[in-house]
This record gives C-alpha cells, sequence and structure tokens, in this order.
C-alpha cells in the first residue's frame, strides 16, 4: 500500500467521458473535499480542497449513468502523476487520483428535520 488515497467529498461538475478510438472509455471529474479547524476567534473555517478523479472502463461507464454534480462520494485510488506543456513549452507536474472504486454515498444533513 505504498500509493493509497482515500477521500470523501462532493462532484463539483457532472463527470465528462472520453470514449477513445479502441472502445476504452475514461471519466473525469472535480471532487471537493472540506476539512475544519476553528481560527483564533473560534470561529469555525471550512478549507476546501479541489481534487481531479480519473476512472477507467466498466467504472468510468458507471460514473458516467451513476454521478452527477453534488453527489457525495468516497473515491479508493491512487495518485498518479503526469506533465502538461504550457503554450510556451514549460512543463508543469500534475496529479490526480486514479480511481479504483467509487462509492455513491448518501447525503444527509443533521441539522434537517
Amino acid at each position: 500500500m505504498n500509493n493509497h488515497v482515500q477521500l470523501i467529498g462532493f462532484l463539483g461538475a457532472d463527470p465528462e467521458v472520453k470514449k477513445f478510438d479502441n472502445g476504452r472509455l475514461m471519466a473525469r471529474f472535480q471532487m471537493a473535499t472540506n476539512d475544519y479547524y476553528t481560527d483564533s476567534k473560534g470561529e469555525r473555517i471550512t478549507q476546501t480542497e479541489w481534487h481531479q478523479v480519473v476512472a477507467w472502463g466498466k467504472l468510468a461507464e458507471l460514473c458516467q449513468s451513476k454521478l452527477k454534480k453534488g453527489a457525495k462520494v468516497a473515491v479508493i485510488g491512487k495518485l498518479s502523476w503526469y506533465s502538461n506543456n504550457d503554450a510556451e513549452g514549460n512543463k508543469h507536474p500534475m496529479v490526480n487520483i486514479q480511481a479504483n472504486e467509487i462509492h455513491l454515498l448518501l447525503k444527509i444533513d443533521p441539522l434537517d428535520k
């Protein structure tokens, strides 16, 4: 378990699905996770981090049919590094989460009555 990631968060948009020439599907979506802390004034602060998640094959197909913007999900996978070149040819390292499992979770707000 040298490269293992588990996240719970919310989709920022519907998954984008791409079909390659060989017929293989890839789904990509942005996922927000929240962390909370109390500042020096005693106020609760929410810190949101955004993660790019990629799923392949049957899992990508399920993402396309089951996941929508705002869905609460648990993602289990690994970090996958790659680089993008900008217009000037400079490389920019990027990372995404390559999903092995995605679990659709219920959104239950204990403050709702």
